[in-house]
């Protein structure tokens, strides 16, 4: 029986993956088995409206759909950004986070809506909120799980034969679907993680100069040949235990388009954190979209304004 599986995207290459065992060329994920024992594709979703009825699909196979780290939080805030980002692009965030747009306009209340249906469907396993990042992988390298949306940098763990042998040919991705009428293309992509980092202007010495040149001249290269994929455009090593999936990963993330930052990056850090408290309500079904929209209206317009001026 194939496995589910389900990988995605590299902050660093600005692409976001998807993943799914089966065949990629047919468009289907084959290997869902019922409780009497036929066999049940699985269409790979083409439009981020498809993933309801994917999960309730997977869900009535026995196979939870989504493996989340709902623990950790920023995983779910990604889903957040997903159809804001379809719809409006990047502007949509980049007016919200100064209290220019509402998380009532229409991106936002899409996004809430999208987020509950994933929930009524049962997209994400049963306390999700309370695993982990490796509780979570453990899901997905197990068959346990069909998707696994995560960054590039889990390549190594899941393109390598240090995945168990009985999952490895079963593993493939998908790209961030779009959705109709989107302003972005289709290999626009919203980055799954990203860390922002700042330089003191006030202890700005040139031993700290020096050390950024250090940093900034050696660490791609390093980090490349490590075969991970780089912010820079560093030829990646690709590693001699590799599967056919990381080349096709690393050709992938060659044509990448637009790319948009994390929400948890753009948004000021009161707002962030109530954001990432109120999804996991939503998609448990304790808030209604109306309720959760209303309560990040409010936080928005307090704390937005006095932290970006």
């Amino acid at each position: 029986m194939k496995k589910f599986a389900l990988a995605a995207a590299a902050a660093a290459t600005a692409l976001t993956l998807s993943a799914c065992g089966g065949s990629s060329t047919t468009g289907v994920c084959p290997g869902n088995v019922n409780p009497d024992g036929r066999r049940r594709d699985i269409a790979i979703p083409t439009s981020l409206d498809d993933f309801p009825a994917m999960c309730t699909a997977l869900a009535k196979a026995g196979v939870t759909p989504i493996a989340m780290a709902g623990k950790e939080q920023w995983p779910l805030e990604r889903f957040m950004a997903y159809q804001p980002f379809r719809m409006e692009g990047e502007d949509y965030v980049a007016k919200l986070k100064k209290g220019q747009a509402k998380f009532s306009d229409p991106a936002g209340t899409k996004a809430a809506t999208w987020l509950a249906d994933l929930g009524k469907a049962g997209c994400f396993q049963k306390g999700f909120s309370s695993l982990g990042y490796t509780d979570a992988e453990n899901l997905f390298t197990a068959g346990t799980a069909a998707v696994y949306n995560m960054g590039t940098w889990e390549l190594p763990a899941l393109a390598t034969d240090k995945l168990p042998a009985d999952i490895r040919d079963d593993v493939d991705f998908f790209t961030l679907p779009t959705i109709a009428g989107a302003k972005t293309g289709p290999n626009d992509y919203v980055a799954p993680s990203g860390i922002g980092m700042a330089i003191n202007a006030k202890t700005y010495d040139p031993l700290v100069r020096d050390f950024l040149k250090f940093a900034l001249t050696n660490y791609p290269s390093r980090y490349a040949a490590a075969g991970a994929l780089a912010p820079t455009k560093t030829e990646v090593t690709i590693p001699a235990n590799a599967t056919p999936l990381y080349q096709k990963a690393l050709t992938t993330a060659d044509s990448v388009g637009k790319l948009a930052m994390p929400w948890d990056t753009q948004l000021d850090p009161t707002t962030n954190t109530k954001l990432q408290q109120e999804l996991v309500l939503l998609v448990q079904g304790d808030v209604t979209p109306q309720q959760s929209i209303e309560t990040m209206v409010t936080t928005l317009a307090q704390n937005a304004p006095k932290f970006f001026g």
